[in-house]
């Protein structure tokens, strides 16, 4: 059994009638859930392992502070147990009921661009999204997943199909915008399988390039093109993460 790298309950029990209620919101529209801070992602242990760095004690007890003055969280009289309200428990909740995150590192992003994005989609076709700066601030959103989808899809690179002998660490070290998209499954018993797709934008081509099942710390170039490797990242997605072909 491996940690639970998304802070994902296993048992999580959130009320039906709030999954419907907010997945009928979403079918309106988007819902923006908040921008939030590390350390106040960290009070509530939300996605609290994709954190770049652990912030400092004394950060995440003044977050803790500004919440409750918020009063988005709260304890019970008599209980020490922490409530989430308002849009972050909405966060929250559905982030706990994940079972798949798409985790994408981008580079060549403008600075006061989002460079991370993490998706979590849900099987009422809902996404949670979460858009991260070079600031650490957290940006909420629930999306259909549709959405959620072409909206990533535009902030990667694309292009005409690579070769296939490419050599990944040359192709890597030259380009001006990749992105590596991790796409983890997690079983009922909370073990974690993940599966890596890197993308490399040269000139009008766009490299893709998988981990050898021979050799998983290499590379190997698979010459897909942007529909083939777009379908390969809903698939790894998609329920019980199929393997790549």
């Amino acid at each position: 059994m491996s940690e639970n790298p998304a802070g994902l309950s296993a048992d999580a029990d959130i009320p039906k009638d709030l999954v419907d209620s907010v997945v009928g919101l979403v079918e309106t529209g988007p819902v923006p859930l908040g921008a939030y801070t590390p350390a106040e992602i960290d009070a509530v242990s939300g996605v609290v392992h994709f954190l770049e760095r652990e912030p400092p004690a004394e950060l995440v007890a003044e977050a803790v502070r500004s919440l409750a003055a918020r009063n988005l969280i709260t304890t019970n009289p008599g209980s020490d147990q922490i409530e989430v309200r308002g849009d972050l428990g909405i966060a929250l909740a559905f982030q706990q009921r994940s079972r798949c995150v798409i985790d994408t590192r981008v580079t060549g992003t403008a600075p006061d661009r989002p460079w991370r994005f993490l998706l979590m989609p849900q099987p009422e076709e809902v996404t949670l999204e979460i858009l991260i700066d070079a600031l650490g601030i957290h940006f909420y959103a629930l999306r259909t997943t549709e959405e959620a989808y072409e909206r990533l899809w535009d902030r990667l690179p694309g292009g005409d199909r690579g070769p296939g002998e490419a050599d990944a660490d040359a192709v890597l070290a030259a380009s001006p915008h990749t992105a590596l998209i991790s796409v983890s499954h997690w079983s009922e018993g909370l073990a974690r399988e993940t599966h890596d797709v890197v993308l490399a934008q040269d000139g009008d081509v766009c490299h893709v390039f998988l981990r050898d099942p021979a050799a998983p710390e290499r590379l190997a170039a698979r010459g897909l093109d942007d529909d083939e490797w777009r379908a390969l990242v809903r698939e790894l997605a998609g329920p019980r993460g199929a393997q790549p072909g």
